[in-house]
């Protein structure tokens, strides 16, 4: 029985992930002609604070080809985020208790929410002062020709980094809710936050002072959302958690059964 069950799941994780992988494909597909004007609308932060006329090169054989490509496969992955979510999300729903259900829904959709705002921010603020930054004190006897695929791998690091800083609510809640930490240390824990925001900036964000304070003041005041966000989530009560009743674990056997 208990293998039967198994082998149920992981058919059912296949299919799930079947269906993720084809609606990216699809997606791909029909972003695919249109993958140099992707590439020019994410160099254009860069492209306006170059000097007029300047533009990117591209060192590598077929690197015009791969960069633009990879751009469409992973704005294909971001537009079909929500049905990747919505899939992992149908997947673990039969397992978890109603009150675990009102609570997981919300935070999915607000951390993909999240994730999506820190990318914008860092697409439509930050890359504009920093680009700026760095033009303005290069030296005038160079010429700024970025390589299109540095860029590329610093546009993603940067994204990346903003797009899981924006996660900090998430996490704050989750912790104070699961009962890990009470609110009140979370509060006391803040100096430690703090200076912690600012040593991981320094790490993912380039070598430059404005770069690390665009990560660092966002994260922090984050850190701030998170706790008023909890304060109204709540904790974690024993009542919470209480064993399914007879008629939770009928319906996920008729379920299973009905798979076989």
């Amino acid at each position: 029985m208990s293998e039967d069950t198994f082998i149920s799941h992981l058919m059912e994780l296949r299919d799930r992930l079947m269906r993720s992988l084809i609606a990216i494909g699809i997606v791909f597909l029909c972003l695919f002609p249109f993958a140099s004007d992707l590439y020019d609308l994410l160099a254009a932060p860069m492209i306006a604070t170059l000097p007029a006329g300047s533009k990117m090169i591209a060192t590598g054989v077929i690197t015009p080809f791969l960069i633009p490509v990879k751009i469409a496969a992973m704005i294909a992955f971001l537009g079909v985020l929500p049905y990747v979510l919505y899939q992992a999300w149908a997947f673990v729903a039969p397992g978890l208790y109603a009150h675990e259900k009102k609570l997981v829904l919300p935070l999915v959709v607000a951390s993909t929410g999240l994730f999506v705002s820190g990318i914008a921010f860092c697409y439509f603020f930050v890359f504009g002062v920093v680009f700026s930054f760095v033009n303005r004190i290069a030296p005038k006897s160079i010429t700024v020709a970025p390589d299109i695929e540095q860029y590329l791998n610093f546009v993603l690091t940067m994204f990346l980094a903003f797009g899981v800083t924006f996660e900090v609510p998430i996490v704050v809640v989750l912790l104070a809710r699961m009962g890990v930490v009470t609110l009140e240390q979370l509060k006391g824990a803040r100096p430690y936050f703090i200076v912690g925001a600012f040593v991981v900036s320094a790490v993912v964000t380039p070598p430059d002072v404005v770069s690390q304070l665009l990560l660092a003041v966002p994260m922090c005041l984050l850190y701030e959302v998170g706790l008023v966000a909890a304060k109204f989530v709540g904790t974690r009560r024993d009542d919470d958690y209480v064993s399914p009743t007879d008629g939770q674990l009928d319906s996920e056997l008729d379920r299973i059964d009905a798979k076989k």
